[in-house]
């Protein structure tokens, strides 16, 4: 069993479909499922998740978003841990402050995966993380 982070974008590619990158994931989180690992991510992705539901009113979609993530996955809070981890991480300044976020709570969580769609992350190290994967070099 593994610990593994899906950045926001994972989920809203699941959820809202996103062709060959919906499909990417739902077969990862299938995978997941049959591995038993465990699905983390953070506070930040609720928040994040939840902006298009409000700004077009999409209550049910809102309502889908919180359930799967509090049912699916362990949300990690971006505590004091995470915030001095985050610190660490926004040394290197092209690290945007969302990303760092996302890294810090999974670094805080000592998540074995951390997975993203965005490939320049996949090049940090960040300790307390002991992988860091675009979704598309992602194992599946």
């Amino acid at each position: 069993m593994s610990r593994i982070f899906w950045d926001t974008n994972l989920f809203i590619y699941l959820f809202e479909g996103h062709g060959a990158r919906s499909d990417r994931v739902a077969a990862l989180r299938e995978r997941m499922l049959k591995r038993n690992d465990q699905l983390c991510t953070s506070t930040l992705t609720l928040g994040e998740v939840l902006v298009k539901p409000l700004e077009r009113e999409d209550d049910l979609l809102r309502r889908r978003y919180e359930e799967a993530l509090s049912t699916a996955a362990v949300l990690i809070p971006f505590d004091r841990d995470a915030a001095r981890i985050y610190a660490t991480v926004r040394r290197d300044r092209t690290i945007r402050a969302p990303d760092a976020v996302q890294l810090a709570c999974a670094a805080q969580a000592g998540v074995d995966l951390f997975i993203t769609n965005d490939d320049r992350l996949s090049r940090c190290t960040v300790p307390g993380i002991q992988f860091i994967s675009s979704l598309d070099r992602a194992f599946l």
